[in-house]
């Protein structure tokens, strides 16, 4: 009797673990690699960047600014990931809005990059955009669960609001289009708008920004530093909206101020969550 006690408890203890799965994302504008950043170049700061990523170990990581160079760097740090994406010059030419996944948490099932643009399959600058802006995403697995999640990673236009507007739009018509079979989505990156914009506005009446929803947040409001180590940031520009559905239960929320002598490791300070997959 008492080892079929034992059995069944072991047996309802497999059961439980595998019926929903804790999972971390992070999104982290990494500031592209430019020698006029002088002391805060990428060469003086890209230690410290990829050893708080490993602290924190995100099990999804979307980056945005990352050129071939600093993709080439952060592949060699993070031993334990891959990544999804190509540069938005084509190939692994400019600035990548790449993923980064745990290798030993998740797999990847289907993945892309497109333009946020009239023509999204080809490399293209959309409406009033300054530069040509991309979206990777990608269909993952849980290994342990085999629970699926769509990740969306982008980097909005800087300037054109059209460009802003008409490029949320367009992952959004994405997201109906390959999520057929309505999984749980995370839609990640440098939108380039405060939290008072309209596309914010918008995006909110389809989508849940995680810190609304957060059961705890953490952190300073804004994340925007521009390296300005004595200034206050207030500036929020980096988000991570999760899917309206019950499928994605945010536990905390939190924006990472760290820095190193008075240095950060990045202009933009990472949005990170903690969530469990039901």
């Amino acid at each position: 009797m008492k080892n079929h006690s034992i059995l069944f408890l072991i047996v309802l203890m497999s059961f439980t673990s595998c019926k929903s799965q804790s999972f971390k994302a992070m999104t982290y504008n990494i500031r592209l690699d430019v020698a006029s950043d002088g002391e805060n170049a990428w060469e003086h700061r890209k230690g410290f960047l990829t050893s708080q990523v490993l602290f924190f170990a995100p099990d999804i990581l979307g980056v945005q600014e990352a050129k071939p160079n600093q993709m080439a760097d952060l592949k060699e740090a993070l031993k334990t990931y891959n990544a999804i994406g190509i540069g938005r010059d084509g190939g692994n030419e400019g600035e990548y809005s790449a993923v980064f996944y745990n290798n030993k948490k998740f797999k990847v099932e289907k993945e892309n990059t497109f333009w946020l643009s009239e023509t999204p399959e080809i490399v293209s600058k959309g409406w009033d955009a300054a530069y040509p802006r991309i979206c990777t995403y990608g269909l993952f697995t849980d290994l342990k669960t085999s629970k699926k999640i769509w990740i969306f990673n982008t980097h909005l236009d800087h300037k054109g609001e059209q460009a802003q507007l008409k490029g949320i739009e367009k992952i959004q018509k994405k997201i109906a289009e390959v999520n057929t079979k309505n999984y749980p989505v995370i839609l990640m990156g440098d939108f380039n708008v405060e939290p008072n914009s309209l596309l914010i506005k918008n995006l909110s009446e389809s989508m849940l920004n995680s810190e609304t929803v957060s059961k705890l947040t953490f952190g300073p409001n804004g994340t925007f530093n521009g390296f300005k180590f004595h200034e206050p940031v207030t500036r929020k520009i980096d988000y991570i909206f999760i899917s309206n559905s019950k499928t994605i239960t945010v536990n905390k929320q939190a924006v990472f101020s760290d820095s190193s002598n008075m240095k950060y490791p990045s202009d933009h300070f990472p949005v990170y969550v903690e969530c469990i997959l039901d």
